[in-house]
């Protein structure tokens, strides 16, 4: 998680230090997320559960992003445009949804990926 720097008074700060530790925090992050993504890449899926995962997204609402794109996410999912996105694997619906929230402007699209992890992984995607 993201927080702001709360200073009132910015006289004696050093933004050299701010800095340092913003990055630090952000660099901690990245080697879970690393994991995660190798882990997504080797476990397989059956379209089945990749279906229902588009379908609790848009359908039941789970996820809430703009309902005009399931259509979208359905078809980048079963027909990627990028070789890398064509195995079936826990990554792919990922891959799709990102994708297809390029197709928003960028405020929504944020807002549609910052909600996207926590969506799949509360997914049985097995």
């Amino acid at each position: 998680m993201f927080t702001p720097v709360l200073a009132k008074h910015t006289k004696h700060l050093s933004l050299v230090d701010v800095l340092s530790i913003g990055v630090d925090r952000i660099q901690r992050n990245f080697e879970p997320m690393k994991k995660q993504v190798v882990a997504w890449r080797a476990t397989q899926i059956p379209d089945e559960a990749a279906k229902l995962v588009i379908y609790r997204a848009f359908v039941q609402g789970e996820l809430d992003v703009p309902k005009q794109l399931a259509r979208r996410v359905h078809n980048l999912y079963f027909n990627p445009q990028v070789e890398e996105f064509a195995p079936r694997t826990t990554w792919t619906p990922s891959n799709a949804f990102t994708s297809a929230f390029k197709d928003l402007d960028p405020i929504p699209q944020f807002k549609s990926t910052a909600k996207l992890a926590s969506f799949l992984e509360g997914q049985p995607l097995a």
